[in-house]
């Protein structure tokens, strides 16, 4: 993939903070093989001292903040682990449901390979979801996580029979525009691909507070990938 200049992520920045609209396919951090290259190694090319104030997976676009020294870093963090910074992501999720600020309180815990599940010796996990929109066989829906568990909104949707469009690790199928268009055809020779090449998870808002107190709001517009598939799925529902 082309990488893009780090500068035209950026959504807002002051002295301390920079927010970013991650683009999916880059890593936030190091991974543990090879020298990919990654969000925080673009930061620090930009800004000398960045750090990454929380996480999102590889594939899950959208608000990603960044402190630009070690005391904005401190002052984030702590928001974190005290859950004062109001995360809400997006996710196109397979069904027709109707939440109302429903709440999944499931505990969830590591296992090996990088992935987790729901177990009741996990680590407590708390996400409100709200249907946002309703199409023919797919939902818009809302995920506010309470807690930062790994995988927490992608596991408690699957919970509910909701799993993520592209999440194939967790119940979430890939989805296919011929499933939709009747008249789909593909050239001869090649074979149809899914419509969306991840999971279709978007942290869309982050508010927290900066070193003076004021509250910052952040909304992150959705990528092409995201935008094209629920646009689409209105056109045919």
């Amino acid at each position: 993939m082309k990488l893009p200049d780090f500068q035209d992520l950026i959504l807002f920045e002051d002295d301390d903070f920079i927010v970013i609209n991650k683009p999916p396919f880059l890593a936030t951090l190091d991974e543990r093989f090879g020298n990919a290259p990654n969000i925080l190694r673009m930061a620090r090319q930009y800004a000398d001292d960045a750090q990454a104030c929380h996480r999102l997976d590889k594939e899950t676009s959208g608000a990603l903040a960044l402190a630009k020294n070690p005391e904005a870093y401190r002052h984030l963090s702590m928001q974190f682990e005290n859950r004062e910074v109001k995360k809400l992501y997006h996710a196109v999720a397979w069904g027709t449901h109707r939440f109302d600020n429903q709440l999944v309180d499931r505990s969830i815990e590591t296992t090996t390979k990088g992935k987790a599940r729901l177990a009741y010796k996990g680590k407590a996990a708390e996400t409100y979801f709200t249907t946002l929109e309703q199409f023919a066989r797919h939902t818009l829906v809302q995920c506010v996580p309470i807690t930062g568990r790994m995988h927490q909104i992608r596991l408690h949707l699957m919970y509910l029979q909701a799993p993520i469009v592209g999440d194939v690790m967790y119940g979430g199928e890939d989805f296919y525009l011929s499933s939709l268009k009747k008249k789909f055809n593909v050239k001869e020779g090649e074979e149809e691909q899914p419509f969306i090449k991840r999971f279709a998870l978007h942290a869309a808002k982050l508010v927290f507070s900066r070193l003076n107190g004021e509250e910052i709001t952040v909304e992150a517009p959705y990528p092409k990938d995201f935008r094209v598939l629920v646009d689409t799925l209105r056109q045919y529902s």
